[in-house]
């Protein structure tokens, strides 16, 4: 696929606890990772994770079982690192990754971290927050409108290295030409709505990229904005 890469530290972040993969191979992978807990630890964990994946053999064809053990790796490593230096206690991070095959594509989700796929003008979000926002919506017990505001939509439900366990979201989803991905921390979708989104996804590709990351610096830039744009080929 086509690639559109952006990651900013933000207005107001001193460092960027975000981190990314974009490996090339017969293969192609690709990873959004937004750390949390505290200025070091964050930084960590996300590295931590997109290194795991970034240790895949890119020779095999995307396979749900091989994503989901390298995540499942990841949240070992994170979860006895943490656990072993306090310093990095309660640590974890999200992590939304695409592993690109020749018909299909496998997702991995973790977190609220978002993968987007845009396709024939039709913008539809494939991942479901692992949030205490992200459940509230599905529960109906808020509307998105009161979403936007809520006081607590960055307590994060589910990520990798918090817990001794891990249950990971894996998709398969089958590729049509000219389908448009887009994988993004919460950086992005805290001031993009859908309709953002989807006007900025049509645009040529590294055009939407920098769109996206203006309105999010716009916006008020309060986190690390990090964002992978993909464009099938036609």
């Amino acid at each position: 696929m086509i690639t559109a890469i952006r990651t900013h530290t933000g207005m107001i972040r001193k460092s960027n606890q975000d981190s990314l993969l974009a490996k090339s191979g017969a293969f192609p992978l690709y990873a959004v990772a937004d750390g949390m807990g505290g200025h070091r630890g964050g930084n960590v964990a996300s590295a931590m994770a997109v290194a795991c994946l970034s240790e895949m053999d890119l020779s095999l064809p995307p396979d749900k079982g091989l994503l989901n053990d390298a995540v499942l790796l990841a949240n070992s490593l994170i979860w006895k690192r943490q656990r072993d230096d306090f310093s990095l206690s309660g640590m974890g991070t999200t992590l939304t990754a695409l592993w690109e095959g020749r018909e299909y594509v496998i997702l991995a989700h973790v977190g609220d971290s978002r993968a987007y796929l845009c396709r024939g003008g039709i913008l539809t979000q494939k991942t479901s927050d692992h949030s205490l926002v992200g459940e509230l919506l599905r529960s109906g017990a808020i509307t998105p409108e009161m979403a936007r505001n809520y006081p607590y939509r960055n307590i994060v439900t589910r990520a990798v290295g918090t817990d001794e366990t891990l249950d990971c979201d894996l998709i398969r989803v089958d590729k049509q030409p000219l389908d448009r991905w887009l994988l993004c921390s919460d950086g992005l979708t805290e001031y993009a709505t859908k309709e953002n989104l989807l006007l900025a996804m049509q645009m040529p590709l590294e055009a939407a990229a920098d769109t996206l990351l203006q309105l999010a610096l716009d916006g008020g830039g309060r986190d690390n904005i990090t964002l992978i744009l993909l464009e099938v080929a036609g």
